[in-house]
């Protein structure tokens, strides 16, 4: 399971009706790379066959079966402080992060 905070779902909302492209709403995936060696990739998307679907106040949030091996437990928010705009993710699988916090290891 995943969860979206009701800040985030709302995010979603605004990225997805501003979307140039045929978006339905957010999509993460963990790739390689980073200082850890994993690190989190987001980017407005459809749903494709085989994605985990996670819906919160009528938002979408998209996740591939390999990056949920990753993700699964996952709370999803949005700040939108002084220090950094964005989505936030407090994930229960992370050992280890880099200093940088954009990468992380499982």
């Amino acid at each position: 399971m995943i969860s979206l905070s009701s800040t985030a779902a709302h995010k979603i909302q605004e990225f997805v009706a501003g979307s140039q492209e045929s978006a339905e709403g957010l999509r993460i995936k963990v790739i390689g790379g980073g200082c850890s060696g994993l690190q989190y990739k987001m980017e407005l998307d459809e749903e494709r066959k085989g994605d985990k679907v996670f819906e919160e106040d009528g938002a979408k949030l998209f996740v591939d079966r390999k990056s949920y091996l990753y993700l699964n437990g996952t709370e999803v928010d949005y700040s939108d402080g002084l220090t950094g705009a964005g989505f936030q993710l407090t994930n229960p699988n992370v050992t280890r992060t880099c200093g940088c916090g954009q990468s992380f290891l499982v």
